[in-house]
């Protein structure tokens, strides 16, 4: 017998009792579906986090002050009164992997307009900190080194602030108090959303360094240093070359710790791919479960098929039909159901995560290797789980099978 009249065959066999078929295809169903959602949701998920990670500046090292030991008594990271702005000029000039570099210093502040008022995050940074987080201005202009070597009362603004002080005014031009010192607006920052820990990067007020330094905070030292390394694959080099820099001007000797923190976005970067692949495979394994139970189900059916049509079988035989003819008709059976079932659930998969991502506003994507890995494994079930009963229907006795009731 041909494949096509076995399929034909095969297809009127399971019309014969659709709902039988419907229920044993329902775990391949569910299996497939639950497999194409839970991958959809966590790659969307993991894209999502590497996307943040990504808008928070290209090739991006982070420097920071460490702990201070005072009496033996360590106040946590970031404590210490470590870094300069020499720290930073001496980075520059001898660290040639780092492309861009920007001091930060930090406050917080009571922003007022008008009758408006709200309590946000000041930064001063330099012109550079802009192109190295990647954040143009959406409206208006950002400062410039002529206004950081005056400490110029001028600032740019995130949506977070602007919305809440302006509420649909335009900002740019306008004077703003932040604490007591009077601000001109220059310009509003482009909206970046959340970080990867959920906070809100547009609640924030950019300006000169120097401002927030000597008309702010009182100090004459910075709170971290932004870098952009030349290529991604510089960053560890240059990670490497910053430290070896800031432990020489600090005298920190061989053995002692250092006073301060290099951070390198691009491991974390993949120390984050690496977690989200791990939660992926988890997730789709377990899903993976119910298309074992499927699997089974088709087992149990083709059985019961097997019963049902030994006198059928027995009259194929008969008529000149050979063992290997019946081996394919029911082996074809079983991966036509568990095909079905596949296509089916791989139908239901993705108008999942579609409503997912429409409905709940959660990130996801379609996975054309989760598609495909669904279909052959949904096969591969079929020929696995069908292969016994295809076998047994092939080594019944024609003459018993004839005289089955």
């Amino acid at each position: 017998m041909s494949v096509a009249a076995i399929v034909k065959i095969a297809l009127r066999a399971l019309g014969r009792n659709k709902m039988r078929t419907a229920l044993t295809m329902l775990g391949i169903i569910i299996g497939v579906a639950a497999v194409i959602a839970i991958v959809g949701i966590s790659q969307g998920a993991n894209e999502q986090m590497q996307q943040a990670i990504s808008d928070m500046g290209a090739n991006l090292l982070f420097i920071s002050p460490g702990s201070p030991n005072v009496g033996g008594v360590r106040a946590g990271g970031g404590a210490a009164a470590t870094l300069r702005i020499s720290d930073m000029a001496a980075i520059e000039r001898q660290v040639k992997l780092v492309r861009l570099i920007s001091p930060g210093v930090f406050d917080s502040a009571m922003t007022v307009y008008q009758n408006r008022n709200w309590a946000t995050r000041v930064q001063g940074v330099a012109p550079s900190y802009f192109e190295i987080r990647m954040w143009p201005v959406s409206a208006g202009s950002p400062f410039g080194d002529a206004e950081v070597e005056r400490a110029a009362d001028v600032c740019v603004l995130g949506q977070t602030v602007v919305d809440n002080l302006f509420q649909g005014e335009d900002p740019v031009g306008k004077m703003i108090r932040v604490k007591n010192l009077p601000m001109t607006v220059m310009g509003v920052l482009a909206v970046k959303g959340p970080d990867p820990g959920g906070r809100d990067q547009d609640d924030t007020i950019l300006m000169p360094y120097t401002t927030v330094q000597k008309k702010l905070r009182g100090i004459d030292y910075i709170h971290f240093i932004q870098a952009s390394a030349i290529s991604e694959q510089a960053t560890a080099a240059a990670q490497t070359q910053i430290e070896g820099v800031l432990r020489e001007r600090h005298r920190i000797r061989p053995g002692q710790p250092d006073d301060f923190t290099v951070r390198n976005m691009a491991d974390f970067a993949e120390v984050a791919n690496q977690a989200g692949s791990v939660m992926t495979m988890l997730l789709a394994s377990v899903a993976s479960v119910s298309l074992i139970v499927g699997g089974i189900g088709i087992m149990n059916i083709m059985l019961v098929s097997v019963t049902e049509r030994t006198r059928e079988i027995g009259i194929r035989m008969a008529i000149g039909a050979t063992e290997q003819d019946v081996l394919r008709q029911f082996l074809i059976e079983a991966v036509i159901l568990s095909m079905l079932g596949g296509l089916a659930g791989i139908v239901v998969g993705i108008a999942s995560v579609i409503g997912m991502a429409q409905v709940l506003r959660w990130p996801t994507t379609v996975s054309i290797t989760a598609l495909l890995s669904s279909m052959l494994f949904s096969a591969g079930i079929g020929v696995f789980f069908g292969f016994y009963p295809a076998r047994k229907a092939a080594q019944l006795d024609p003459i018993e099978a004839l005289r089955f009731e």
